[in-house]
C-alpha cells in the first residue's frame, strides 16, 4: 500500500479490470494526478486476455500468462483495489452501490466490464450449461471439466453453442487439449466426440468466404459435428434440444453466442441500447452523464458501432485515460474514432492461425508463433512495471478545485495538533449516522446516549478482560481494513475464554477534504462494524483524529467466569498442539508492498484475516483445551514461548505439518520478509536443533509476523481429530494438529523443530 500526504480532492472510481481499464491504470501510475484517489471496483483481482484464452484453454498457456494481476498493477498507480462487485450505480448521489459493502463515492466514473453470451432466452442455459463470458467463471468451470474427464473414463461429448470465430477457436482447442492429455495417461481419445451448433448455415458469417472454408476443413478433419443453421432451444442436465427438433445428449454444454450486457446498467437509469449496453458519445461518455464513461463490450459508440471484439477494448484505453484527465480537470474530453478494420488471427488449437484483413487471408504455424509474439508483448507491459513513484508531497493541481475546495485545502495545510486534529463532529456525525452497534443490555451509556464516558455493567461472578490493539492500515481497502482491524483486537478476549462487551475504537483517518474523510471512515467503521457486531460486542465510543496515515485500533472489554479463565500457562504434556490459521501474512504484505505478490495470495490472506476466531475460540474450549493464545505480530515461534515458559514444559513442533498461505513459501523463496522478521529470529535461541531446522524452507515461516492470525491451543491428544473436524465444518479450513506437547527436560533449549 502507498501512502501520501497530499490530501484527496477528487475521486476517480473505475468499475471492472478490462483491457480498457488496465490501461488507464498504468497511465495513471506512469503519470499520477495530485489529489486525485483511485479506486477499482473489479469482481476478479485477475484479468483475463481474451486473445489467449484458446491458447489457455489448448494447453500452451499457464494460467498467469493470461491473466493480468490488478493488485501490483494498483499498487504501482497508488489505486485503491476493492475485489467486490457493482450491483448498481446511483448517479444522483454520485455512489456505485456494492454487493458486499459500503456504497463507493465517485466525482468521475468509468466503466468497462465486459459482456455475457445472450442465453436468457434459452431455458435451463443458465443452469445446466456456461457461459464462456465472464472468462473468470468459465476458467473455473474448464478445470472442472478437466478433472471429470480423467477421474471418469469413457465417453464424454461437448458441445459449444455459437459459431463465430470465439466458438470455433474454443472447440478446437478444447479438443486439442483433451486429446493430448488423454494420450498421455494412454487412453483412446476418440470416447470424446465434440459438436458445434451455428445459427447460422456458414460457421464464422462475419469473416470472409475463404476464412469459414478454411476453418470447415479443419473441423472435419477433426472429426467435429457441425449443426447448421440451428439454434438452442432449451438445455437440460446432459441434453440439449435444438430448433429443428433434435435432442442433443451432452455432458457439457458452453455458450459462445451473441452479447448481452449487464442488467444493472438500465437499473441504474442509463441510456441503453436493445441489448443493455450503454450508450457513449465520440467522446466515450455515458449520454446525458458527463462524469461517467465507459468503453470496451459494455459500451455502445452511439456513432461508430463496432462488433464486440478484445482488439477495440484495447485501442479505446488511451483515449479513455486522457479524457478521465480532462474530466477531473474540468476540460472538455477530446472525441475519439475506433478503427474501422482489423486483424484477425485465429487459432485452431494445435499452433497454427489464420489471418484475415479485410480481403485478405493467410495461414500457417508462422502466423501463430507471431501471434504469440503479440500477446506476449500485450501481457508484458502490465505484468513488467517500473518501480514506484516517490511521494512528493502536497502539491494541489488547482484545475481540480473549486474556490470552496481551496478554502479547505488551506484549512488541512494549516492543521492544528491536540484536540484540534479531531475530526470534525459534522463529518463524525455523518460517517457513523449509519452504524448500529450491537444491542446489549449491560451498556448503560454508549453511542445510543452518548455521554462524556460509556458506563457498562459487570454481571454477578464475572470478571473483566482489558485488551487493546491499533495500527496502521497495510492495505488500501478502508473497509477491509475495518475487519481485520476489528478481528485482531478481540482476538485476545477469545484466546482467555471470553465473551466480548464493548468496544471503543481509536481511528486515524488521512487528511482530505470532507467527503472524502467521511467516505474513508464510514467504510472503515462499517467493515469494524460488522465484525462487532458478529462478536456481539456493543461500540460505545471512541477517539478519531486526522493523521498522515489510515489507522485503527481498539480498546475492549470482554466477560469472563473467574473459574473459567484460559491462560497461556496451561500445556500440559501428553497434549497437541493445534494452530486454527495458516502462516504467512507477514511475508505476503511485505511482498504486496513491492508489487511481487499475486492478488490471489493477497486474497487468500486477507480470507483468512477477516475470518473471527470466534467460533475457533468455542470449539477449542469444547474439546478441552488447556492453553490457548493468538499468534500475531511475535510470529509462532514468539508466542509458543510465551506459553512454554510459564507451563514448564517442552514442545515438538512438526515443521511439515504448518498450514501455509499460498504464496508465502514464493516469497520466502524470494527473500522478501517482513521488517519485523529480524526481531522475531532472535528468539531461534529456543531452538534445539536450530542447525537442523534452517536447513528448511519453512523455517523462517515460524517468525513470521501475523496480522488477525489464528489461535494456538493445547488439546488432550484423544479430543484432536474431533476438534479438527469441528474447526473445518465452522469454516477454518486450515486447522492442523503441528505438534505436541512433552515433558520438560531442563535444557535451555524448549522447542524441537522435526524437519
Amino acid at each position: 500500500m502507498q501512502s501520501t500526504s497530499q490530501p484527496i480532492l477528487k475521486d476517480l472510481v473505475l468499475i471492472g479490470g478490462g483491457h480498457s481499464h488496465v490501461a488507464v491504470i498504468k497511465s495513471f501510475g506512469m503519470k499520477p494526478m495530485p489529489g486525485v484517489r483511485l479506486t477499482i471496483i473489479s469482481r476478479d483481482v485477475h484479468t483475463p486476455y481474451s486473445g489467449m484464452l484458446p491458447g489457455y484453454v489448448a494447453g500452451h498457456y499457464q494460467f498467469d500468462e493470461v491473466h493480468i494481476d490488478l493488485r501490483p498493477l494498483a499498487q504501482f498507480a497508488g489505486a485503491r483495489l476493492y475485489h467486490d462487485e457493482a450491483l448498481r450505480i446511483d448517479p444522483a448521489n454520485k455512489t456505485v452501490i456494492c454487493k458486499g459493502r459500503p456504497a463507493v463515492p465517485y466525482d468521475v466514473l468509468s466503466i468497462n466490464i465486459g459482456s455475457t453470451p445472450r442465453i436468457g432466452n434459452i431455458l435451463g442455459a443458465s443452469e445446466f450449461a456456461v457461459a464462456v463470458k465472464p472468462i473468470s467463471l468459465f476458467v473455473d468451470r474448464w478445470k472442472q471439466l478437466l478433472d471429470r474427464v480423467v477421474a471418469q473414463p469413457g465417453p464424454h461429448r461437448i458441445c459449444v453453442v455459437g459459431a463465430g470465430a470465439a466458438g470455433v477457436e474454443l472447440v478446437l482447442s478444447i479438443q486439442f487439449r483433451l486429446k493430448k492429455m488423454l494420450e498421455k495417461l494412454g487412453r483412446n481419445s476418440e470416447e470424446l466426440s465434440y459438436h458445434l451448433v451455428s445459427k447460422s448455415k456458414q460457421i464464422m458469417p462475419s469473416f470472409p468466404n475463404n476464412v469459414a472454408k478454411r476453418f470447415n476443413s479443419i473441423l472435419d478433419e477433426r472429426g467435429v459435428i457441425v449443426h447448421r443453421g440451428i439454434e438452442a432451444t432449451e438445455a437440460e442436465d446432459g441434453t440439449l434440444f435444438l430448433s429443428n427438433g433434435d435432442r442433443l445428449e451432452v455432458d457439457e454444454t458452453l455458450f459462445v453466442t451473441a452479447a448481452n450486457a449487464a442488467p444493472w446498467l438500465a437499473e441504474s437509469g442509463f441510456d441503453v441500447d436493445e441489448h443493455g449496453f450503454v450508450k457513449v458519445n465520440d467522446t466515450l461518455q455515458v449520454l446525458s452523464q458527463p462524469n461517467i464513461f465507459a468503453a470496451g463490450d459494455v459500451a455502445a459508440v452511439v456513432n461508430h458501432p463496432r462488433p464486440k471484439a478484445g482488439v477495440f477494448a484495447v485501442r479505446q484505453g488511451k483515449p479513455l485515460a486522457n479524457n478521465l484527465r480532462r474530466a477531473l480537470l474540468q476540460k472538455q474530453p477530446k472525441s475519439f474514432s475506433p478503427q474501422s478494420s482489423f486483424l484477425s488471427l485465429i487459432s485452431s488449437g494445435d499452433k497454427y492461425a489464420v489471418a484475415s484483413k479485410g480481403i485478405y487471408t493467410i495461414s500457417g504455424r508462422l502466423l501463430w508463433t507471431w501471434k504469440d509474439w503479440i500477446d506476449r508483448r500485450f501481457m508484458k507491459k502490465f505484468s513488467v512495471l517500473p518501480r514506484m513513484k516517490e511521494d512528493k508531497g502536497p502539491a494541489i493541481n488547482k484545475s481540480l478545485t473549486s474556490p470552496d475546495t481551496l478554502k479547505e485545502i488551506s484549512a488541512i495545510a494549516m492543521r492544528c495538533g491536540g484536540c484540534g486534529a479531531k475530526v470534525g463532529a459534522g463529518v463524525l456525525t455523518r460517517a457513523l449516522s449509519e452504524l448500529k452497534p450491537a444491542p446489549r443490555d449491560d451498556i448503560i451509556v454508549g453511542l445510543h446516549d452518548p455521554d462524556d464516558a460509556a458506563v457498562v455493567e459487570v454481571s454477578a461472578g464475572k470478571v473483566i478482560v482489558h485488551t487493546v490493539d491499533y495500527f496502521r492500515s497495510f492495505i488500501d481497502d478502508p473497509y477491509l481494513f475495518g475487519k481485520i482491524a476489528a478481528n485482531h483486537s478481540l482476538s485476545d478476549i477469545f484466546a482467555m475464554g471470553g465473551e466480548a462487551q464493548s468496544a471503543l475504537a481509536i481511528a486515524t483517518v488521512p487528511y482530505g477534504v470532507e467527503s472524502q474523510v467521511e467516505s474513508t471512515l464510514n467504510q472503515m467503521m462499517a467493515g469494524a462494524m460488522e465484525i462487532l457486531n458478529d462478536a456481539d460486542a456493543a461500540l460505545v465510543g471512541g477517539h478519531t483524529s486526522e493523521g498522515a496515515e489510515l489507522a485503527l485500533g481498539f480498546s475492549v472489554n470482554g466477560l469472563i467466569d473467574r473459574n473459567k479463565i484460559l491462560r497461556k500457562s496451561g500445556l500440559i504434556p501428553g497434549h497437541v498442539l493445534i494452530l486454527t490459521k495458516a502462516l504467512g501474512t507477514g511475508t505476503l504484505f511485505a511482498a504486496d508492498m513491492q508489487q511481487r505478490a499475486k492478488g490471489r495470495w493477497i486474497d487468500g490472506a486477507l480470507d483468512s484475516m477477516i475470518l473471527s476466531n470466534r467460533l475457533s475460540a468455542e470449539c477449542l474450549f469444547q474439546h478441552g483445551a488447556t492453553a490457548c493464545t493468538d499468534v500475531t505480530g511475535f510470529g509462532l515461534l514468539g508466542h509458543l514461548i510465551e506459553m512454554i515458559r510459564p507451563s514448564g514444559v517442552d514442545v515438538e513442533i512438526d515443521l511439515n505439518a504448518l498450514p501455509i498461505m499460498d504464496g508465502a513459501l514464493e516469497t520466502v523463496r524470494m527473500g522478501i520478509l517482513s521488517t519485523l522478521q529480524p526481531a522475531n529470529v532472535r528468539l531461534r535461541r529456543a531452538l534445539r536443533n536450530q542447525e537442523q531446522a534452517v536447513k528448511s524452507e519453512l523455517y523462517p515461516l515460524i517468525f513470521d509476523p501475523q496480522t488477525s492470525g489464528g489461535l494456538l491451543a493445547s488439546v488432550p491428544i484423544e479430543s484432536a481429530e474431533a476438534c479438527i473436524t469441528q474447526l473445518m465444518e465452522y469454516g477454518y479450513l486450515s486447522s492442523s494438529i503441528i505438534g505436541k506437547v512433552t515433558e520438560q527436560t531442563g535444557d535451555i533449549e524448549p522447542v524441537t523443530l522435526v524437519i
